[in-house]
């Protein structure tokens, strides 16, 4: 499973690191990605999402009844 987030799409980045006499080597930027379970009471259940600390903010901001229409308006299986 890719370390992407349901909610917000981002993604790990790749940059350069450059040492002291400028040799430039690939590093890549991890996004911080958690398994979250939420109980969403307009459907009965628990849902999994793997979000971001972004899109944790986002879901504690709107709610997850709000996060879950959004997700399967945007055809995400949730």
């Amino acid at each position: 499973m890719s370390r992407r987030c349901q909610l917000t799409g981002r993604s790990p980045g790749s940059w350069r690191n450059v040492s002291h006499s400028h040799v430039r080597t690939p590093r890549r930027f991890g996004v911080n990605v958690q398994d979250r379970r939420y109980w969403a009471p307009s459907l009965g259940r628990h849902v999994r999402l793997r979000l971001s600390t972004k899109g944790i903010r986002t879901v504690d901001r709107d709610g997850i009844a709000a996060v879950v229409a959004r997700l399967r308006a945007a055809g995400e299986r949730v």
